[in-house]
């Protein structure tokens, strides 16, 4: 595993692409971008979890190895510097339609695919489903805040909390549903947590307690600016061409305002709350 992403992946991996994400100035990146967009790479490869691909590169000297980490005093990856550096590509894709991941991976298609031991006839599809599935975890990470937020906010207020949305209330949850589960890809994952926002959304209309917290009208904002109801009555995600006013949309829960009004993804994503 080593030897082979260290030698051909890695290299491969073009920084310049996520120039954009930062201030030429006074906010370079303290973790080289080419260590975060490998660690990424590496897990959804080898298909473990944020958590997993964190404590590899702690205690593993392969995974240093792999991402060129072994000369450094602490290894530089955290569960939370993946989810800002996926929170930032997201962002910059929704104000210029440009998915970073996107273009990074199908550059280096060959090396992914030698890596992964793809065949050339797989090698587009497969790097596309690395891509995908980076992207779709930061989307999973937006959804699962707000409907946190409004379950604490429930509870605060004495309203019961059915038993199969009671854990998001729970401690540690978030790195539960986000970090550590494997068996379930983050588009699988987004749609439940989509399908417990309409449970507790109808709870919360039957009651008319809630109209007046940023919690409900958050989620509210969010699903309508995200989502669609197909021809089954079912959610699903809106598609990226659908997505309407995508200068406007809701990118951290913590900073409803901090729409692509201000075009500083780097101030924007700093303060976003895990």
């Amino acid at each position: 595993m080593g030897k082979n992403f260290c030698r051909q992946s890695f290299p491969a991996i073009d920084e310049n692409i996520f120039s954009v994400l930062y201030s030429e100035k006074a906010s370079r990146p303290n973790i080289p971008v080419n260590v975060i967009v490998g660690a990424l790479i590496l897990k959804e490869a080898l298909n473990v979890t944020d958590d997993e691909i964190v404590e590899a590169m702690a205690f593993d000297i392969r995974y240093q190895y792999a991402l060129h980490t072994t000369s450094f005093e602490e290894q530089p990856i955290s569960d939370r510097t993946l989810s800002r550096f996926r929170a930032r590509v997201l962002s910059y894709e929704t104000e210029n339609d440009v998915d970073l991941i996107h273009e990074c991976v199908v550059k280096m298609a060959k090396e992914i695919s030698d890596f992964m031991n793809i065949t050339p006839d797989k090698q587009r599809m497969d790097s596309l489903m690395v891509a995908a599935n980076i992207r779709n975890l930061s989307l999973l990470e937006l959804f699962y805040t707000c409907v946190a937020n409004l379950c604490k906010i429930m509870d605060e207020r004495g309203t019961k909390i059915p038993d199969e949305q009671h854990h998001y209330i729970e401690k540690d949850d978030y790195n539960k549903c986000i970090y550590h589960k494997r068996d379930m890809d983050a588009t699988e994952r987004t749609f439940i947590v989509m399908k417990d926002a309409d449970i507790l959304i109808k709870i919360c209309d039957s009651t008319g307690d809630f109209d007046d917290t940023s919690e409900y009208q958050l989620l509210i904002r969010l699903l309508k600016e995200r989502t669609i109801i197909d021809d089954d009555g079912l959610r699903r995600l809106r598609p990226k061409e659908k997505v309407e006013n995508p200068s406007e949309v809701l990118l951290n829960p913590s900073d409803p305002e901090a729409t692509f009004r201000y075009k500083a993804c780097a101030r924007i994503l700093d303060t976003l709350e895990t």
